[in-house]
């Protein structure tokens, strides 16, 4: 490689890793490790600062260029004919770059996993977290690798998609090691459901396109009204998971409110005019900002109050 070429290829490796949403995997593994740890979750096996550091660094970065940046080779093809492909939704790869960026995804990953596996056994919390960064990585390939490609099994895309942003809190309380009660499993309840609507709600922008390259999606089967419904009933299901955590998670149930309202110009929407959604999907990443900011506040109340 030259190095003429060398911030070309720099450059698209951070555009592949989708910048806007690093936040959205780096944050709920910190935010789950500090209150698991440090804060007061019931059980917690004592905060640690490098694990904290190594873990909200690797969710960050490497974790979003794995995700994205795999997704983008093997979507090569399909995104050519994708106008949203290009931009702050999704980066066009060029093919000189491909084996860079998959070399890049291995290069960056691999050493922070074995940093995460030694921080696990040292802190008494091995296999649980083991297992959990097991199933967050595999989910990260399964998505988009082919021979895999769960992205194209309906309903297991929505699954899946929801499990990349749900396992790293999963993995930062199995690192903290706090009893697991009633009240954190409906969080991460009601966090798996906003993962599994926002998927879902994502796919319908794309169902004429999907369906005309033969891609299946959950919204390829049951049609985009139907998804968009979905997707709705999803995130308010989300909010009443809420209702059973600990204070102040059920204040925070009014997080899924600007979300179920996002979607609601769609719930009549046909096949035909899908593609109008992605006004919706646009709101939508700037939500979960909103969003990130109304949790951070329950956050602190929560650690002022235990």
């Amino acid at each position: 490689m030259s190095s003429a070429s060398r911030p070309s290829t720099a450059r698209a490796l951070f555009v592949s890793s989708r910048p806007i949403s690093w936040v959205n995997t780096a944050y709920p593994f910190g935010a789950a490790y500090l209150l698991g740890s440090g804060v007061g979750l019931d059980g917690g096996g004592g905060f640690s600062l490098v694990a904290f550091l190594v873990g909200v660094v690797y969710f960050l970065v490497p974790y979003n260029l794995a995700m994205y940046g795999i997704n983008d080779v093997f979507d090569y093809e399909s995104d050519l004919r994708n106008p949203r492909k290009g931009g702050v939704e999704g980066a066009l790869l060029d093919k000189s770059v491909h084996r860079t960026t998959l070399w890049a995804v291995v290069v960056t990953n691999v050493p922070f996993l074995i940093a995460l596996v030694v921080l696990g056994a040292l802190s008494g919390n091995g296999p649980w977290s083991w297992l959990v960064l097991a199933i967050s990585v595999f989910a990260v390939i399964a998505y988009s690798a082919p021979g895999l490609r769960f992205k194209e099994k309906p309903f297991l895309d929505s699954l899946t998609s929801s499990t990349h942003f749900v396992s790293p809190a999963v993995y930062g309380l199995a690192l903290a090691g706090p009893h697991w009660t009633g009240a954190l499993v409906a969080v991460c309840v009601a966090f798996f459901l906003w993962g599994v609507a926002s998927h879902a709600f994502g796919a319908v922008q794309d169902v004429l396109a999907d369906r005309a390259g033969g891609i299946g999606s959950v919204a390829t089967v049951i049609g985009a009204r139907a998804t968009v419904r979905l997707a709705f009933v999803a995130y308010l299901v989300a909010g009443v998971a809420l209702l059973f955590s600990d204070f102040p998670g059920p204040i925070a149930a009014i997080v899924v409110v600007p979300y179920a309202l996002n979607v609601l110009p769609w719930w009549n929407v046909t096949d035909a005019g899908a593609e109008a959604a992605n006004a919706g999907w646009k709101r939508f990443l700037w939500i979960n900002y909103l969003a990130g900011f109304i949790v951070t506040m329950a956050l602190i109340a929560y650690a002022w109050t235990h």
